[in-house]
């Protein structure tokens, strides 16, 4: 336009007196969520993050897998319409050296008989549905690096001391760092197995294009009436958490139904 005055911001949308004053005060404008016009960085801006950063330190980006599932978490969250279900089974017949992971992984398989909608592929752009023949279960691990989460291949067609080593492998590879990328994708369903560490419910983030997780939580004890006699009945929570675009209450809930009477016997 004629007679215009040049403005004296850059594209970044900061002016040479703010840039100034962050170089002055140590301050990295790529951290500054500005409170300007259109988003713009004010001086206010900068002597705030200045202020910040004199009280608690500079902020760290995030890397490597925390950066990833940052990323994955929060476009989940943008697709995914969740609901939970929460309930918890006796388990006190279970025998002290149980191994709880085989044991949630033939309750998912019973889950899934019951109820093949849950172990299915849902394409929110397409609203399509594609059930999975096999359950390719993804098995959320903890590690100092961050979450991982490994595929355990065709579980309803092995056997428990196959599905033993694998989770073995898994972990172990998972551990050192040298799992290979193509073991952490093709999930159709996934286990988060929480309570060896604490909680006994949660809502776990079902990541498309899964249509729901499992979570199992730390175990507890409460009274229970046997013979007549009181004693003490350990339980096993237990939520699944799932996708209302892809699923409604009656499939959940069949699902959940079928796992937790696994568990039971």
């Amino acid at each position: 336009m004629v007679g215009a005055v040049p403005d004296s911001r850059p594209s970044g949308g900061t002016t040479p007196a703010i840039r100034a004053l962050a170089r002055h005060l140590g301050v990295n404008l790529d951290q500054i969520k500005g409170s300007g016009p259109a988003g713009s960085i004010t001086l206010d801006d900068v002597q705030q993050q200045a202020n910040l950063k004199h009280s608690h330190g500079d902020s760290k980006p995030l890397k490597g897998v925390a950066r990833t599932m940052a990323k994955t978490m929060a476009s989940a969250g943008q697709q995914v319409v969740p609901v939970s279900l929460f309930d918890q089974v006796s388990v006190s017949h279970w025998s002290h050296d149980t191994d709880i992971t085989l044991r949630l992984i033939r309750a998912i398989v019973a889950g899934c008989q019951a109820e093949p909608a849950v172990n299915a592929w849902f394409d929110g752009e397409q609203l399509s549905m594609r059930l999975v023949e096999k359950v390719d279960l993804g098995i959320a691990v903890d590690t100092p690096d961050g979450l991982f989460v490994p595929v355990l291949r065709d579980v309803a067609n092995r056997k428990p001391s196959d599905l033993r080593q694998g989770l073995n492998r898994l972990r172990r590879d998972v551990e050192q760092r040298k799992i290979p990328a193509r073991e952490l994708q093709g999930a159709t369903l996934t286990l988060s197995n929480f309570g060896t560490l604490a909680g006994r419910y949660a809502t776990p983030v079902v990541v498309p294009p899964q249509v729901a997780i499992v979570g199992a939580g730390k175990r507890f004890a409460q009274p229970g009436i046997r013979n007549g006699e009181w004693f003490e009945d350990w339980q096993l929570p237990v939520s699944l958490t799932f996708d209302h675009r892809a699923l409604n209450g009656g499939q959940a809930a069949r699902f959940l139904a079928a796992l937790l009477a696994d568990l039971g016997h």
